[in-house]
């Protein structure tokens, strides 16, 4: 399961390859801020059990966002750029990008799973799967089965049924005096390493 810290990695690579001129210490932390954002559901599932990576985990936020930058972008004037500068929108598309990949992306494609279109639709998936080319099968994926027992992404359950712990929210209801939070940092060595190359990325675009 990711953490956000290595949602924060993944995060980097992409405002460094995806800012352009905007690139600043300001504009990575506009997009770091949105990619925690999506983690504070963790909070909101203390509230309403089993809403951890479903009430800000939904693609619907970053479906109104585009929306509204959509609208903002065909003004005579546009109001970010007025009110934040010529590289606003930039920021700011880059910043939902973000959002989709490194926060509900990264989360979706783990065994663990999102709740994408929560709460239209109360349902948490996890798609996994390989992609491989073989000499004898040709190029095979195991992602989305077409015509089989069990095609397109595992359902996992809905809020009610199915619980995403975390240091914050172990388990759901009342945990018990002695229960072991624990938050992670890597829990894999791909994770390691992409915590690792993000800060080499990000100074290296900083000092281009």
């Amino acid at each position: 399961m990711p953490s956000t810290v290595v949602h924060l990695a993944f995060a980097g690579i992409l405002a460094a390859a995806l800012l352009g001129a905007a690139f600043s210490p300001r504009s990575v932390a506009v997009v770091f801020t949105a990619v925690i954002f999506a983690d504070l559901d963790v909070f909101v599932s203390l509230l309403v059990p089993g809403t951890h990576r479903a009430a800000f985990h939904t693609l619907l936020l970053p479906a109104v966002a585009v929306l509204a930058l959509a609208y903002d972008a065909r003004r005579e004037t546009s109001w970010l750029r007025a009110r934040f500068g010529e590289h606003a929108p930039r920021v700011a598309w880059t910043a939902v990008a973000a959002f989709v990949f490194a926060a509900v992306g990264l989360d979706l494609f783990t065994s663990w799973g999102a709740n994408p279109f929560y709460p239209l639709v109360d349902q948490f998936y996890s798609v996994g799967g390989t992609l491989e080319y073989s000499t004898q099968r040709g190029l095979v994926q195991t992602f989305v089965e077409i015509g089989g027992p069990d095609p397109g992404p595992q359902q996992l359950g809905t809020t009610d049924s199915y619980h995403v712990n975390s240091g914050v929210d172990p388990t759901r209801g009342a945990e018990a005096e002695n229960v072991d939070r624990v938050f992670p940092v890597a829990q894999s060595g791909w994770q390691l390493l992409l915590v690792l190359t993000s800060p080499v990325v990000l100074w290296a675009r900083y000092r281009d």
